[in-house]
């Protein structure tokens, strides 16, 4: 297991200015995404990135964040508070490959900006943990090949899946849906979540609420943002 903390901080929260674009009332599906594009892109901009590929180890620059890779995992990836360290602990799945390490460091990055807002963007439905799935999936899409720069790249002529996944070192699964989701393409927008259906035994640590994903999956249909 690889642990990595950075100890140099921010002057100012970048996860409270993330966690107050959210509404004080229920939000629908669609305005979720929205916001969390938004909060994509307000995290792009206080940690001044203006080119891709954007570098994962922006993580290590916040407070209270750890990350660890862990071998065999049940899922992609989780997050828990771990009250004796006093930090968000961040665990991804080191057997998977790293471009998809990549998007699911920033899926649960999302599961922990929500933390104490769920009800607000997703409501209290059956519908509520999927939806919370698509949007910490929408959430690092956003991270990875944010809006601008891929309407950049694609004026210069990088325009396929393929093409465009090396240039953010995305996988090209992630590059095509993240094409639709901007309408570049007339694909139909697509997640690539579903809520996990058991907890494996990564469980037994976590003194905090825990948010799962699970491994990779069929594509759902994703309600496009405007």
């Amino acid at each position: 297991m690889m642990n990595y903390t950075q100890n140099d901080k921010p002057p100012r929260s970048v996860l409270n200015t993330l966690r107050a674009l959210v509404p004080q009332r229920e939000a629908t599906f669609t305005e979720a995404l929205r916001i969390a594009e938004q909060q994509a892109q307000r995290f792009l901009r206080r940690l001044q990135v203006q080119t891709g590929p954007v570098s994962d180890d922006l993580l290590l620059d916040l407070p209270r964040i750890t990350i660890e890779y862990m071998g065999r995992m049940p899922t992609s990836g989780c997050s828990f508070w771990d009250n004796d360290r006093k930090t968000w602990i961040i665990q991804v799945n080191c057997d998977e490959p790293l471009t998809r390490q990549r998007f699911t460091l920033f899926h649960e990055y999302k599961h922990i900006v929500d933390h104490g807002r769920t009800d607000q963007l997703y409501g209290i439905g059956r519908d509520a943990g999927k939806h919370a799935e698509q949007a910490a999936d929408y959430f690092a899409g956003c991270v990875l090949m944010p809006r601008p720069l891929v309407k950049r790249a694609w004026c210069q002529g990088i325009q396929t899946a393929e093409q465009l996944a090396i240039w953010f070192d995305v996988s090209p699964v992630a590059a095509r849906v993240r094409l639709a989701q901007i309408g570049l393409t007339d694909d139909e927008p697509m997640a690539r979540c579903m809520p996990p259906k058991t907890v494996g035994a990564w469980a037994s640590r976590q003194t905090f609420r825990s948010y799962y994903r699970q491994l990779s999956t069929r594509p759902l249909a994703l309600q496009e943002t405007s």
